[in-house]
């Protein structure tokens, strides 16, 4: 009599800057359902929850998040202002290193297949990520042009991948999935602006250097979702923030009609700006909350 296979199951992590978060919760509610991934990959913040998770660190990471406010996030970005971005690179290698994964571990070391989605700045080309430093990848993979400095591998120089591929079902197709759930966490962006007013910034008027310490300090706080007045001109950093938006909603709507997934899903955080990474409470539970909704679909798909 012959035994029927057991289907593969793939993880298709997506981009979305803090809206990350929700792939926590997603993972909870699915292993909670007994639905255990064969195969993660991720985009961006997709490939840090994916690498965090196989290399046994999600609830560290979590506990992490979940006790980080406003001002421990703009550390990142408050003091590392260079030429190449406006992010402290080294403790951005202590984050990787302690919440994601070791300096040491390996791609190839992982309990199960991964891959990390990253962008080659000079050709465009889409580039995955199957093997080596696991924090290397992760750290290619959410290089976010303007904010993270760009990754040089392999006489490469990398980018955030959410540029090419923000929810990466192909990879997860081509390491041997039969089933793909993906999580997009650009559904209902556009089209979103806040009108409330923003917390004052301190001015200094002392020269150059001063002048742009203060436009570094005046990014930091804009990379937060811009409050404006309405009717008021959008901010530099709004214009950007949702230029991004824009065009992660589009390259995934071409993507998921070219490669849909076996399930998508959609967590409702249009509310949540691309870097307020305090709001994580909110993003876990709305990624658990949407499993709990896709439920009936998902014990269609894995009997």
């Amino acid at each position: 009599m012959e035994t029927k296979r057991k289907q593969t199951i793939g993880l298709a992590l997506g981009s979305g800057a803090s809206r990350g978060w929700s792939h926590i919760g997603v993972i909870k509610a699915l292993s909670r359902a007994g639905i255990e991934p064969d195969i993660i990959c991720g985009t961006s913040v997709g490939a840090i929850i994916g690498g965090s998770y196989l290399a046994g660190n999600l609830r560290k990471l979590e506990d992490w998040v979940l006790a980080s406010s406003r001002s421990d996030v703009l550390r990142f970005f408050g003091i590392g202002f260079s030429k190449a971005g406006f992010v402290d690179t080294e403790r951005l290698n202590w984050f990787l290193y302690n919440y994601v994964a070791a300096e040491e571990q390996r791609i190839e070391d992982m309990p199960k297949k991964y891959a990390a989605v990253s962008t080659d700045l000079d050709t465009g080309r889409e580039i995955w990520f199957t093997e080596g430093g696991v924090a290397d990848a992760v750290r290619a993979s959410m290089a976010l042009p303007g904010l993270f400095p760009a990754v040089h591998n392999d006489q490469r120089w990398l980018v955030d991948g959410g540029l090419v591929n923000p929810v990466p079902v192909t990879p997860c197709r081509a390491l041997g999935a039969d089933i793909v759930i993906a999580v997009n966490l650009n559904s209902g962006i556009v089209g979103k602006r806040n009108h409330t007013t923003p917390a004052s910034i301190p001015t200094e008027r002392r020269g150059v250097l001063s002048s742009i310490k203060q436009q570094a300090r005046e990014y930091s706080n804009s990379i937060f979702p811009n409050h404006v007045k309405k009717d008021e001109a959008p901010g530099l950093f709004y214009a950007i923030a949702n230029s991004v938006n824009i065009v992660q909603d589009r390259i995934t709507r071409s993507r998921l009609a070219g490669d849909p997934a076996d399930l998508l899903l959609t967590p409702r955080l249009p509310h949540i700006g691309m870097l307020e990474f305090h709001l994580a409470a909110a993003a876990i539970q709305e990624g658990e909350d949407c499993v709990q909704r896709a439920m009936p679909e998902i014990d269609r798909l894995t009997p």
